[in-house]
């Protein structure tokens, strides 16, 4: 089964994802200049979410993954709380992340790009160096033997090779058995590549779209002042001052889940699987990006929520709003939009077997949408965790 998200949500100025010259993102839509907030910002707000929402237990939240370069220090932190020697312990983990293929910038001890692990992998990681410790400490002293007599070498792609070849192949499947997922619930919505371990690939649950404005939108700008407040009595001129562009849009935000996917990645824990459907959609419901809310506090929740349950394929209704909203309530009218839009979807391709419910902030009710109406988020988490059960 796949369940579709689609929220339309309107903020008060703000600059909640913004690009490297400080501006809030956007992009053409419709020929026209939008606001945007990354598909990357949403998700990390969902990830941050998932720590403070009550829906998984402390149990399913130890699981949550980390992304990290810094996995050889915390692979030799844990072991050196276990008993063992700092710098033994050191070579032991660079000789069996080297083994595996990942590359490590040895003098800072950090890999070299982030990698997405589940806390059980990492912990299984480190219960692996202990029940090998005597085989790697012995691969890291071959590996400095090789490095010191071809230290020209210690870079290339033929000594990463040589690397990995010092590993044996037993060792080495046993150490990539515990790269599983670890059944973490992030992890296993939003997915992993590992370039250098592509078998360790984990493909993502859930597909999360950019937020785009429904409407035309521009930059704006505010000068700011701030007060020295030691300055002399008397002495003009502000201790500091510059500008912040912002905006302030109403944004269609688009996300779904692959059910049987989710399942998969979770190793078949069906009711962990329950928890993240649920606590996926309370969260993309509640979590607001952090970009510049100390200045500007735009906490606004959505004013419809729209969840669907179909036995194949995904409907983005982005389209609805090729033409821009306008007028004075762009809030309502992006609703009518995409109820509209929606009408015009079911009635050229059918809405067989879709099961849908949503929420809406204002009072009328939606034609295209029909009797699928709730009074609030918790009823329609329950709703369609019902179906979901039936399915």
């Amino acid at each position: 089964m796949k369940v579709e998200l689609h929220l339309i949500q309107n903020f008060a100025p703000s600059n909640l994802n913004r690009s490297d010259t400080g501006t809030p993102k956007d992009c053409e839509f419709g020929a026209v200049r939008r606001a945007r907030i990354s598909s990357q910002c949403l998700k990390r707000a969902i990830r941050e979410y998932f720590a403070k929402g009550e829906i998984f237990t402390n149990e399913q939240k130890a699981l949550f993954a980390k992304r990290t370069r810094l996995l050889p220090d915390t692979l030799v932190e844990t072991l050196e709380k276990k008993g063992q020697d700092r710098n033994q312990a050191q070579k032991v983990v660079q000789a069996l992340l080297k083994g595996l293929g990942l590359k490590i910038r040895e003098k800072e001890n950090e890999l070299e790009y982030l990698v997405f692990l589940g806390a059980k992998e990492i912990e299984n990681l480190v219960d692996k160096c202990l029940s090998y410790w005597d085989q790697l400490e012995a691969v890291a002293s071959q590996l400095k033997k090789d490095e010191d007599a071809n230290p020209k070498e210690s870079k290339s792609k033929k000594t990463k090779e040589k690397s990995e070849e010092k590993l044996p192949k037993d060792l080495k499947e046993a150490i990539q058995s515990v790269l599983d997922g670890g059944r973490a619930a992030d992890l296993a919505l939003f997915g992993r590549m590992l370039a250098d371990l592509p078998t360790k690939k984990i493909s993502a649950a859930s597909q999360v779209a950019h937020a785009i404005s429904t409407h035309k939108v521009g930059v704006e700008f505010d000068f700011y002042t701030a007060v020295d407040d030691l300055q002399p009595l008397g002495q003009a001129g502000a201790g500091m001052m510059g500008t912040i562009e912002f905006n302030s849009a109403c944004f269609y935000r688009y996300a779904n889940i692959d059910v049987e996917q989710l399942n998969e990645n979770l190793q078949g824990d069906t009711e962990l699987a329950k928890a993240t459907v649920a606590a996926f959609i309370d969260a993309a419901v509640h979590a607001i990006p952090t970009g510049k809310q100390n200045s500007m506090a735009a906490h606004n929740l959505p004013s419809f929520i729209l969840v669907t349950v179909r036995p194949r394929g995904f409907w983005s209704l982005a389209n609805a709003f090729v033409n821009p909203v306008k007028g004075s309530d762009i809030v309502n009218e992006s609703i009518k939009r995409l109820d509209r839009y929606w009408g015009q979807l079911a009635h050229a391709y059918g809405e067989e077997n879709i099961q849908k419910v949503y929420v809406n902030l204002y009072e009328e009710d939606l034609p295209n949408l029909g009797d699928s109406r709730v009074d609030n988020v918790k009823e329609l988490l329950a709703k369609t965790l019902k179906y979901l059960e039936t399915q």
